[in-house]
């Protein structure tokens, strides 16, 4: 599962292919389609909950609200089930899904970070990632990337800074949980699930605010 871009996304996988998978885009109803989405693949898949062996769940970076929505109900599932939870870099399963489509390395891959940025990665192919993801300003990276095709609803925004822009434009939990099964099936280790962030959340505890205590 993945609540990382405004796309709720969860699919199951058999540790051969993706069994059945959903994704909606809503930024702004994360917590209210997650649990509903996991109990449609579920019914679609027809297995219940107690067959799940491994979740794998995005870790980002996206903003701090909806990304919590997908690590939290991981953590859950995770306790509940007694199995282990993987994490992934959301950006590591977007740059998978556009290598699925036929794009070719080296490319970028670009989400939107609202404040007129962008969570951005350099791939030197669709399954490795060259250097640590970051935030930036679109037109202060654009030179850097030298044109490459960046794949992603960041590139889409910003046309100007990226003209090579490509799909998918949402990470897809079928990409995310097929990338998490080949790296355990070679034995390659995987993010914890915590969630990677980037910069400081919006809300902020004011300053010189008036304690008051009971008398």
């Amino acid at each position: 599962m993945d609540t990382a871009t405004p796309a709720v996304t969860v699919a199951l996988h058999d540790g051969a292919s993706v069994v059945a998978e959903t994704g909606l885009v809503d930024a702004r109803r994360h917590g209210e389609l997650l649990l509903p989405a996991v109990h449609r693949i579920l019914a679609e898949a027809g297995v219940k909950l107690d067959a799940v062996t491994d979740v794998a769940v995005g870790v980002g970076p996206g903003p701090y609200t909806g990304l919590r929505v997908g690590l939290v109900t991981a953590a859950t599932f995770g306790s509940a089930l007694s199995v282990p939870v993987h994490g992934v870099c959301t950006l590591d399963a977007l740059a998978y899904a556009a290598g699925l489509e036929g794009v070719e390395g080296p490319f970028a891959v670009a989400t939107d970070a609202r404040r007129k940025e962008v969570y951005w990665a350099r791939y030197e192919d669709f399954r490795t990632r060259d250097g640590d993801p970051s935030v930036d300003r679109p037109a202060d990276i654009a030179d850097r990337l030298g044109g490459l095709p960046v794949a992603g609803a960041g590139a889409l925004l910003y046309p100007e800074a990226f003209p090579d822009a490509r799909g998918p434009e949402h990470v897809s939990a079928g990409a995310l949980a097929a990338l998490a099964a080949e790296r355990l099936a070679a034995g390659a280790g995987l993010l914890p699930p915590q969630p990677l962030y980037l910069r400081r959340p919006d809300a902020q505890v004011p300053k010189n605010y008036k304690v008051v205590t009971p008398k």
